[in-house]
């Protein structure tokens, strides 16, 4: 099991009442816990624990922080800024000696720009709080310490937070020795938990808590704690002693590992004591004079044992923090050490007689990579008579020129461990399979394992490389494998963009998924790849697992295939119990998704064996030698320089001067990236082609385009570009072309779902029809640089209100990292086709900021004009008001600029002047009017030197109107930001807000908000949701000046397109609610937009406008705008495996759901008609 279900596995068992809210690497905490309670697994008392999923983490502490006050055992699990959202009430929690244990997988703190990745950040932001910190440096220890912390916290009365490095630990696979629920009972002792009860409140013992004090009192109170604190160590230590004789398992409040006669001694905390310990058992077996000293107790700091740990043989000390702290004199445990052995030596504790030279350094920063090469250098700078303080390890620090050297190819690793490194894509299954697999050894050998999984923070097509070690011996190396002896590469298209047998050692397999034959393959491999397998005497097997899978009817999820391949070829396994045991996980795994699933999978294991085949590899290699990285010598210099290298897998070895400072990157970057994702991409038929549009408006990576041209931009086309005559009469004379971006498409296949034109000889047949990507990748990229060159339709020939015109209008959001088939980024492309070059966006962390903000390549684009979106994401929860900024922001400096315009009017000409102040700017030509005038502005202003003129230079492009928006998810919208949301809908302030709504937190992983409907099933709710979903559109109607619409642009997209238009012409807040399919609905992605019309037809979506504008034409504001349903509820929530999961799993609680959502939908519409059809305001009938 990982970290995150070795600690939850304890935490369940222990605690009454689990709070709960989703934050990546800790989610699965809570996953796990609302599973086990689902299936009425009980505590250790008999008692199955209440989970409650709050609306943010700064909720879960609270109702944490009830329930310990009303003396329930209650615990929560969180990360990074959800830790820091629950500081407050820990401060509280504290303050009142309140028994608890908060879990968290440590993560990093975004500061100039967000990651998901692990390191101590979080936990030092806690540290004033007067929490317990006790770490956990492996997935034994995570799952040892959680039933520790709990005995420790229950009996000293001081809270903990048990913490392990997020990711590194929290996802690392490891065989783990289960504590017995008899070993719980006899660690906690019932006293104490009496106790804890007997202090909760309750109008039978009337106390109070939480008063008020003034200056004459607070201080001395504040005082008494000191008694708690001060024990606190030594019963955390007897704690530990206790669990020793118990279990069998020792530990200390620090472990010393190393010579006992060491004269180097690094101190560290978290998962880099297992790299630490791996390190100093090597140079002790060499004679080293060397030790680690493990931090497990961080707070309260035992200065007294600190010093007893170390050896009195000890000259110098270098202690590592995963933290940066800027403008401190040293970071955290550096300070914490440094004063305990000042004050220690003083007071004569330990063995110490003189102070050794103590320095302090930073590694592992959002999960860098901490090897046992660094452990080394560390070791090596304490030799130095003069050794450098705060420095940096793991990375080339080359602005201030603090990082040490290291030797990357210093290796400690067992030479009987097995190592294998997996590459995949984030969408094909590759990291379950490889989880799978090392379950199967742990439980079918005498093997230690572990697996780690490294991932980017694309959805779809994401990389993946997955890591497995197993051996006879107990395994303290997490860190990332670089010699492995089986690779395998489950994506072809990573051969161009990665560097795949770098980490291959001699004589290794390696196992590569291609559409080539094993007599064609040879030639069809990069050069320098060739010389690799050559040079390094690898053994090549190749599968066509796509055709296997296809075959086995399992489209895209090629993960049982290639599982199968590597216990072949492998042999960790027996053959035929290698496939026993894989067959026997498929059931487990697959069953809640339906037999249907379990069969596939289990033909694709009888198919997989025959398909797969040996090359036989030549003793010479021809070619180049080198890797070349493959970029446009047209992409800008960092593109080229920084992001092609980091897309490459070199970004560890770019230096700090590479990066901007404060986290400000260039937009318009995805264009140079050229995933080659798709097997199949969409080929235009423009014989049949109806020129409707619907194939680009739905496309979700703008990888369908359209143009509409003067003929004459057709010279010097290549001799495959395609162009039709436009039918509309509007634009008669002129051509048109449906253009694929082969390189960016993800070949999803919506634009021919969609796509309404069909031949009429050949019903199958449409105007966009799939085909085999590489055969056309070449032309097509032709194709596609030349459409880029034609210009763009002058915006103001464009009738906005018309798909089939709009379309040809040039999107400013494209080539995301969204999944394939994704249902928000439609609606973001839209909303920059419409208003991107004067848009402003404060986006919401989720997966909208991560696949439109997240590093190398950005989606947010610019048009031939260099304008385009301007985007920001402050936080998850405060986008509303994020936003809200922008506008005060903008409005202000706007007002500014046309008071500098009014006193420069006589200098500038009043015609012009009076033309700025007065523009109307409510369409495309309004817009461009105004900005001719802004131009003229500027040459005039570059004759005048005067201060106002300069200021109103500065601010000239604030006469020309913006677009603010706010962007999120349902998550955002309906629980962590409402309350935020809700005041930025009552501001009156012009404000437009987009919530994608998915109906589940899709970026953490598919767990249920408040917009989650009734009957679904998600993670946090794996018995279905037992309430109705929020209506939020109806929420803000109630205040009546709010514009809102709910759309679904796969049922109606005229009615979406009329709904953006609306709301951005509206001077005031609006909001729109866009119906989102997801991957975590567990739906077909190429056929989602059926879904989007099933849940209109059904009435589970209402499609509607409330427009505050109507009333002064004495109008209801309300219409609604789908007809009745025309389907019953059950035809629409059974085509999704959200719904239909439960039927399988729990068909009397299902037939419940559906019948209560049915009554949902049948009283939500009538409510709605009621609405729509009373009179307007002022209307004749009022």
């Amino acid at each position: 099991m990982d970290g995150n279900e070795a600690i939850a596995y304890t935490a369940y068992r222990v605690n009454e009442v689990i709070a709960i809210y989703p934050i990546t690497p800790s989610s699965a905490m809570g996953e796990w816990s609302d599973a086990w309670a689902t299936d009425g697994i009980p505590n250790i008392w008999g008692v199955i624990p209440s989970v409650v999923e709050m609306q943010s983490e700064g909720g879960a502490s609270a109702a944490v922080h009830g329930a310990l006050q009303t003396g329930a055992l209650a615990t929560t699990f969180t990360s990074s800024q959800g830790l820091l959202l629950m500081i407050p009430t820990m401060y509280k929690i504290a303050g009142e000696l309140t028994s608890v244990v908060f879990h968290v997988a440590a993560r990093t703190v975004a500061t100039h720009a967000l990651s998901i990745f692990g390191d101590h950040s979080d936990i030092n932001a806690t540290r004033a709080t007067g929490f317990g910190l006790l770490s956990s440096a492996s997935v034994q220890e995570a799952t040892d310490f959680a039933l520790i912390a709990t005995a420790a916290t229950l009996e000293s009365r001081i809270p903990f937070i048990h913490f392990m490095d997020g990711f590194r630990t929290s996802h690392e696979v490891a065989k783990v020795h289960l504590l017995r629920e008899e070993d719980m009972r006899a660690l906690i002792d019932p006293k104490f938990v009496q106790a804890h009860r007997e202090r909760g409140l309750s109008p039978d013992r009337p106390v109070m808590r939480g008063t008020a004090q003034n200056p004459d009192v607070f201080f001395q109170a504040r005082e008494t704690v000191n008694p708690f604190y001060v024990r606190c160590p030594d019963i955390t230590q007897n704690v530990m002693d206790r669990f020793a004789k118990q279990v069998g398992r020792s530990y200390r409040l620090f472990d010393y590992v190393g010579d006992p006669k060491a004269e180097r001694v690094v101190v560290v905390m978290g998962s880099g004591c297992e790299t630490g310990q791996e390190t100093v058992e090597y140079l002790t077996d060499r004679k080293e004079p060397v030790g680690l000293l493990k931090v497990r107790l961080y707070r309260p700091f035992d200065g007294k044992r600190f010093l007893e740990a170390l050896p009195a043989t000890t000259k110098a000390i270098a202690v590592l923090d995963r933290t940066k702290e800027p403008g401190a004199v040293g970071e955290p445990l550096y300070m914490d050490c440094v004063t305990a052995l000042q004050e220690g030596l003083g007071k004569g504790w330990g063995s110490l007689k003189t102070m050794p030279a103590v320095i302090g350094g930073r590694y592992g920063l959002s999960s860098k990579e901490f090897t046992p090469a660094m452990v080394k250098a560390v070791f090596d700078e304490l030799k130095v008579k003069t050794p450098r303080n705060h420095f940096t390890v793991g990375i080339k620090e080359d602005v201030t020129h603090t990082s040490l050297e290291h030797d990357p190819s210093f290796s400690t690793e067992d030479e009987k461990t097995v190592r294998c490194v997996f590459y995949g894509l984030g969408s094909d299954g590759t990291v379950g399979a490889n989880k799978n697999s090392t379950k199967i050894i742990g439980e079918e050998t005498d093997l230690h394992v572990q697996a780690y999984f490294v991932y980017d923070s694309k959805k779809a097509g994401a990389v993946t490389v997955s890591h497995l070690r197993f051996g006879p011996k107990p395994i303290h190396s997490p860190y990332l494998i670089d010699k492995a002896s089986f690779v395998a590469c489950h994506q072809q298209s990573l051969l161009e963009q990665m560097d795949i047998l770098k980490v291959a050692e001699p004589g290794a397999t390696f196992l590569l998924n291609t559409v080539f034959s094993h007599d064609q393959i040879w030639e069809n491999l990069p050069s320098f790849m060739r010389h690799q397998i050559v040079n390094k005497k690898l053994k090549l097997f190749v599968i066509d697992a796509y055709k296997v899978a296809k075959g086995a009817g399992m489209g895209g999820r090629i993960n049982t295939v290639m599982q199968v391949c590597f216990f072949a070829l492998s042999k960790v396994l027996p053959k035929d119990q290698a496939i026993a045991a894989i067959k026997e996980a498929i059931k487990k795994t697959y069953i809640s998704k339906g037999e249907a699933i379990v069969q596939k999978n289990l033909k694709a294991v009888d198919d997989t064996l025959e398909n797969l085949h040996e090359v036989k590899v030549p003793a010479t290699a021809a070619g180049s030698t080198t890797r070349t990285l493959h970029v446009s010598e047209k992409a800008p210099d960092f593109v080229r320089s920084v992001e092609t290298r980091i897309l490459a897998g070199e970004g560890d070895d770019l230096p700090s001067s590479a990066f901007p400072c404060d986290g400000t990157f260039p937009t318009a970057t995805s264009r140079w990236e050229k995933r080659n994702l798709a097997l199949e991409i969409p080929a235009w038929d423009k014989d049949i082609c109806i020129q409707c549009g619907k194939c680009s408006l739905v496309c979700p990576h703008a990888s369908v385009r359209l143009k509409a041209y003067d003929p004459a931009h057709l010279a010097g086309a290549p001799a495959t570009f395609k162009s039709v005559d436009v039918k509309d009469k509007d634009w008669k004379g002129m051509k048109l072309t449906v253009q694929i971006a082969a390189e960016d498409c993800t070949g999803c296949g919506v634009c021919v779902s969609v796509c309404p034109a069909k031949s009429k000889t050949q019903p199958d047949h449409k105007a966009l029809n799939m085909a085999p990507q590489m055969p056309l990748r070449e032309e097509e990229r032709k194709n596609f640089e030349f459409f880029m060159k034609i210009p763009d339709l002058d915006r103001r020939k464009i009738k906005v209100t018309s798909v089939k015109h709009q379309q040809v209008m040039q999107p400013l959001f494209e080539f995301s990292g969204a999944c394939g088939g994704c249902g928000e980024t439609p609606y973001l492309k839209l909303l920059t086709q419409l208003f991107g070059d004067r848009l402003v966006v404060g986006n919401a962390t989720g997966c909208s900021s991560i696949y439109g903000g997240n590093l190398p390549t950005t989606p947010w684009s610019q048009n031939s004009e260099g304008r385009g979106p301007a985007w920001s994401n402050s936080l998850f929860e405060d986008t509303a008001e994020f936003a809200l900024g922008f506008r005060v922001s903008i409005d202000k400096q706007t007002d500014l600029a046309r008071e500098m315009l009014k006193r420069l009017a006589s200098t500038i000409g009043h015609e012009l002047a009076n033309g700025l102040l007065t523009a109307n700017q409510k369409d495309e030509a309004g817009i461009f009017d105004q900005r001719e005038r802004v131009k003229a502005l500027r040459a005039k202003l570059g004759s005048v030197d005067t201060p106002e003129a300069k200021v109103l230079l500065g601010l000239a492009d604030m006469l020309v109107k913006k677009s603010v928006w706010a962007v999120g998810g349902d998550g955002w919208a309906y629980d962590i930001g409402y309350g935020g949301l809700d005041h930025v809908l009552a501001s009156g302030r012009n404000v437009n807000c987009l919530v994608l709504d998915t109906e589940v937190y899709s970026n953490t992983g598919g767990q249920m908000s408040k917009s989650t409907p009734r009957g679904a099933v998600a993670r946090f709710a794996a018995g279905g949701k037992p309430v109705a979903k929020k209506d939020l559109g109806l929420m803000a109607m109630s205040y009546g000046n709010v514009y809102v619409a709910r759309v679904a642009f796969g049922a109606k997209d005229e009615h979406t397109l009329k709904s953006f238009i609306e709301a951005e012409a509206y001077d005031g807040q609006s909001i729109i609610v866009a119906y989102s399919h997801c991957i975590a609905h567990g739906i077909d992605m190429s056929k989602s937009l059926s879904h989007q019309k099933a849940a209109v037809d059904s009435g589970q979506w209402l499609l509607c406008r409330y427009n505050p504008e109507r009333t002064l034409r004495g109008e209801n504001p309300l219409q609604l705008d789908c007809n009745a349903p025309s389907i019953t509820l059950d035809k629409y929530m059974y085509m999704e495996n959200r719904f239909k999961s439960l039927v399988t799993y729990k068909p009397e609680e299902a037939k419940r759901l559906l019948e209560a959502a049915q009554n949902d939908v049948t009283a939500r519409r009538r409510f709605y008609e009621y609405l729509a059809a009373q009179p307007g305001t002022g209307s004749p009938k009022a």
